[in-house]
């Protein structure tokens, strides 16, 4: 035992000196480490490798001196074995710490959507639920549907409660024309018609944003910031790593003027329904009021398209 421990103290002491000018010239094949530096080289092979080699050789003077073949060729080879195991177990380690990291973030995802569908439903709004639309869903329903889903799938629940809010605002207006009018009558079916791309107008703006926040689902944010704060970083890398966090910045500045575009469909609506609740059908003049709404109604749609180019 002691003299294959001895000649593995010899092997690893006079395996440190390739390695050494290995490591200098490319420090990635020496060093198990990402990012890779050279005064990392200099600690492994130069101070830490041939310290332990001396410490296995001073504990081996028990058995006196006599290094065994096996013990030689054992010492040679570490570093070679020691490299890719280390490395592999670093790999093993980091998907780890990415898997946990993710679970954190998909049950923070979860608990904030959890919050803001109690906030929506105490705010008296209709909570849609991507997997069970209701029962007499049209086709703006069922894309609003799809909407909510395709953001919560991008893990941004703080912008699927818009889907909810548009839903809310479509049903209610809805609900007043019904009330006010004739289904028979052409104004109900034309105002119907007009309210429909309205809400059309906002089922495209959800769709974008979601397509916009996935192009950013698979960034890290946090483990790029913690990797920007380490003063030891390479240029490259540090280059790439702020581009990524531009790339974020200009990505969560795009979902807001979005966001603000869809508020414009919102407001239509709302203007939409006081007009109508202001309506009183039961006078001679219900009809010339009936197109003044009307014509309010498609002035909000056009004031919503034109809001929705102009950004």
């Amino acid at each position: 035992m002691f003299a294959f421990l001895q000649g593995f103290a010899y092997g690893l002491f006079l395996s440190c000196l390739p390695w050494l000018i290995l490591g200098l010239m490319e420090p990635r094949l020496a060093l198990p480490i990402d990012p890779p530096r050279r005064w990392q080289v200099l600690l492994r092979y130069w101070l830490l490798f041939p310290f332990l080699a001396l410490v296995l050789w001073l504990t081996s003077l028990w058995g006196g001196f006599g290094a065994s073949l096996g013990g030689w060729v054992a010492g040679l080879l570490a570093i070679a074995v020691e490299i890719p195991v280390e490395r592999a177990w670093r790999r093993g380690r980091a998907r780890r710490a990415r898997r946990q990291r993710e679970a954190r973030a998909r049950a923070a995802a979860e608990r904030e959507r959890a919050e803001q569908e109690q906030k929506a439903r105490e705010a008296g709004l209709a909570v849609l639920d991507p997997q069970r639309p209701p029962v007499d869903a049209d086709d703006v329903v069922l894309a609003l549907c799809e909407a909510k889903g395709r953001l919560l799938q991008a893990r941004r629940p703080d912008l699927a409660p818009q889907a909810d809010r548009l839903y809310t605002r479509y049903g209610h207006v809805n609900q007043l024309l019904d009330g006010k009018f004739d289904p028979r009558e052409l104004t109900h079916e034309r105002s119907r018609k007009l309210v429909g791309e309205v809400a059309w107008s906002g089922v495209d703006q959800l769709h974008t944003m979601a397509s916009v926040a996935r192009g950013i689902l698979g960034v890290d944010t946090e483990e790029v910031r913690r990797r920007l704060a380490q003063p030891a970083l390479a240029d490259g890398e540090r280059r790439a790593l702020e581009r990524r966090m531009e790339l974020v910045e200009t990505t969560e500045a795009r979902l807001r003027e979005l966001k603000a575009r869809n508020e414009a469909a919102l407001t239509a609506l709302d203007d939409a329904a006081v007009a109508v609740s202001a309506l009183n059908t039961q006078r001679p003049r219900a009809g010339v009021a009936a197109e003044q709404a009307l014509e309010d109604l498609r002035r909000f749609v056009d004031q919503a398209h034109r809001y929705d180019h102009s950004s």
